[in-house]
């Protein structure tokens, strides 16, 4: 069944549709909510309430074609909101890094990642994970964040640029 078929049945009612439609990018949901809050739990959470609000607002969803847009964007807004009426700082989690099958520099080039990540305005940052990490093409980027085009070229190479700049100014994860 094509996700535009599974989306109408879920529209129209059809819980089991709109749980297979769920089921199928959990894991991607996941990846984007733990970008932004960067830990297990908290990423959870935001799963679960991306999830009821992409539940209870599905009948605004008017072109099933782009359900994957939606609900990232969803996903995206939910985060953000998250961690703002949360007002936490955001640190990686030190037990994923310890359980890590990466060796030691390894662990310190991606938390190194993570650091060049959270200097980029929050845009240019979203436009990195999106592009880089959950593979979205520049074009569905600027649906999803409702950014023109060019602004988010100009954004990813921009932010590309000061990363590199970043790691090969030797960032210290340190401070």
């Amino acid at each position: 069944m094509t996700t535009e078929i599974q989306v109408q049945k879920a529209v129209k009612g059809d819980e089991d549709s709109f749980v297979n439609l769920i089921q199928s990018r959990k894991e991607k949901i996941y990846r984007i909510a733990f970008s932004y809050v960067k830990n297990k739990e908290d990423a959870l959470d935001v799963v679960q309430e991306a999830t009821y609000k992409a539940y209870i607002s599905l009948d605004k969803l008017k072109q099933p074609e782009y359900f994957d847009t939606w609900l990232v964007k969803i996903t995206i807004n939910t985060a953000v909101n998250y961690i703002k009426s949360n007002k936490k700082y955001v640190f990686m989690e030190n037990k994923e890094v310890r359980d890590s099958r990466h060796n030691k520099d390894e662990i310190v080039e991606m938390i190194d990642l993570n650091n060049a990540l959270d200097d980029l305005e929050q845009k240019d940052k979203e436009i990195i994970i999106l592009k880089s990490f959950e593979g979205f093409k520049l074009k569905e980027i600027s649906e999803i964040l409702g950014y023109p085009l060019n602004t988010v070229k100009t954004k990813f190479y921009r932010g590309l640029k000061k990363i590199k700049d970043n790691l090969e100014g030797g960032y210290n994860c340190e401070g």
